[in-house]
């Protein structure tokens, strides 16, 4: 992705593990760049990329399948360090001639690691600290050349090493937060084995990617679509400063915004920051997009449409532009179109969790050439480079609202009626979690409307209203979350407001689902 930072960088190659990504922003924590890329990738690509070391993930596959997905095995000649990670280890002992069979019993979830060897990859990395386990199968005789480096009850090869060839292998995954001493094991890895140093830096990405920007646009008109959140927010400073008046921002207010977001976002933009913003009254538009579409994949897809639709009209009469840029992020990338391996045929196949309206919903035909510099990024890396830039706290520190916005958080049909009940709702949740200073606590905090009603009693009167639900998440980087537990007061003081403030509203629920199996929005 950028030339000059590859030297420090360490490469996956995926399997089809759910934790792919995981290990990639284990690595970049140390200040190291890391990317996911294919299996498939060859011995001779690598070389080209040249990258300071390689980790094999984890994957849903045992080595011995049919076709199991397998590394080129020119790799293991290229002098460069090797993690292999669960399924990545075993694919390293069967092809470097060990022995890996289905193990007796599997192990899943908390083991100890008892450490053999307590230098080089495990140093600093307790004995008996607990390590999360997924497999069924066990490497049963390790290649020539390796050594156990520790061991768990019921796994005899949990760490191995080929200290000469500087090829190490663990059964467990330390990018999990569960697995505690994970990532100093991966610092080990990273800059004790593989010699890196810290090069990825916010400093480092805002000059490469303004260098990036320039040479691609050239003296051509950008186009951004502002949002008011941190990823759009952070682009246009970015934008702003490496193409100055070539950048065009315009906001598009397609009604479906949380309350007093639209004015407050333009005054904002335009008054304090100097950056100059088209607005545009969509909401009309959007809305008759929607009615009566309950499936929530032809919402986003609709909504994503008329996005691109109004964005052409509009560009066509403030004169023409070649690029669109975005604020797509590593998540979206990752849930537009996650990929695992197919057991039969070892093929990478889609499995799509949810399209977004910046990556998934954009037509085929598009006019605009993509700017999206802030693509390869997680959350929260985007939130240092706002920082850099000069982006006041309450931006760089807002919760991640989806394109769609509340769109997505009524499920269902979309009303007029049902957009106000949220929109009131939704104020009140962000007012008590600022009021309680929870707000940077937590990830996400928000209002969910139910397209159901159900019985309620205010005033000696039987009502018959809708059910709000409350989603109250932490998180480290959107990948996965879980429900925060907030104190009960301040649910009931939610609670209390919405029944009594908005009316429509007898019933408040709360959301105590993890992501995965869920989602941190409904829709």
């Amino acid at each position: 992705m950028f030339e000059a930072l590859n030297r420090q960088m360490i490469v996956i190659l995926d399997f089809g593990s759910q934790y792919s990504e995981l290990i990639a922003r284990r690595i970049r924590e140390t200040s190291v760049y890391s990317e996911v890329v294919s299996y498939r990738t060859t011995a001779a690509q690598l070389r080209q990329i040249a990258p300071k070391g390689i980790i094999l993930s984890g994957g849903p596959n045992s080595v011995y399948d049919d076709q199991a997905p397998a590394c080129d095995p020119e790799i293991w000649e290229l002098g460069i360090p090797v993690l292999g990670v669960c399924y990545g280890m075993q694919l390293m002992v069967k092809q470097l001639g060990g022995q890996v069979e289905r193990a007796s019993r599997g192990e899943y979830g908390k083991a100890s690691l008892l450490i053999d060897d307590p230098t080089d990859l495990l140093t600093n990395v307790e004995n008996t600290a607990t390590m999360w386990m997924s497999h069924g199968d066990s490497v049963t005789q390790l290649p020539g050349g390796f050594k156990t480096l520790a061991h768990t009850t019921n796994t005899p090869c949990a760490a191995i090493a080929d200290d000469q060839r500087h090829f190490y292998g663990v059964q467990f995954h330390p990018e999990v937060v569960h697995s505690i001493g994970g990532q100093a094991l991966i610092r080990n890895f990273v800059y004790h084995i593989c010699g890196c140093e810290p090069t990825w830096t916010t400093a480092a990405f805002v000059d490469e990617a303004i260098r990036e920007v320039r040479a691609k646009v050239g003296d051509k008109r950008v186009l951004l679509a502002l949002s008011g959140g941190v990823d759009s927010s952070t682009l246009a400073f970015l934008l702003h400063q490496a193409i100055g008046d070539q950048l065009t921002c315009m906001f598009i207010d397609q009604g479906f915004m949380r309350k007093y977001e639209p004015e407050r976002l333009v005054k904002l933009f335009q008054e304090q920051f100097h950056i100059p913003v088209v607005y545009v009254n969509a909401r009309e538009r959007f809305l008759a997009q929607v009615v009566g579409i309950t499936d929530p994949e032809e919402k986003r897809r609709r909504i994503g449409h008329e996005f691109i639709q109004v964005f052409e009209e509009e560009s066509n009469r403030l004169g023409p532009f070649d690029y669109l840029a975005q604020g797509t992020l590593y998540p979206d990338v990752i849930e537009s179109a996650n990929t695992n391996i197919d057991p039969k045929t070892g093929e990478r196949v889609a499995v799509k969790i949810k399209s977004h309206h910046n990556v998934g919903g954009l037509p085929p035909n598009l006019r605009f050439k993509l700017v999206e510099p802030l693509r390869k990024l997680f959350k929260d890396e985007v939130r240092e480079v706002g920082r850099s830039l000069g982006l006041p706290d309450e931006i760089v520190r807002r919760h991640p609202f989806p394109g769609p916005g509340l769109a997505i958080r009524i499920i269902g049909e979309i009303t007029p009626e049902r957009l106000d009940i949220l929109r009131d709702a939704d104020l009140i949740v962000r007012q008590e979690i600022n009021r309680s200073e929870t707000y940077h606590q937590l990830w996400q905090a928000f209002a969910v409307l139910l397209p159901v009603r159900s019985v309620g009693v205010m005033g000696d009167q039987r009502t018959y209203a809708y059910p709000i639900v409350l989603r109250l998440v932490s998180s480290e980087d959107g990948m996965t979350a879980d429900w925060s537990r907030v104190p009960y007061e301040l649910l009931e003081t939610i609670s209390n407001r919405i029944v009594n403030e908005v009316p429509g509203v007898n019933r408040v629920v709360y959301d105590i689902t993890s992501k995965p199996p869920g989602t941190i929005e409904w829709e």
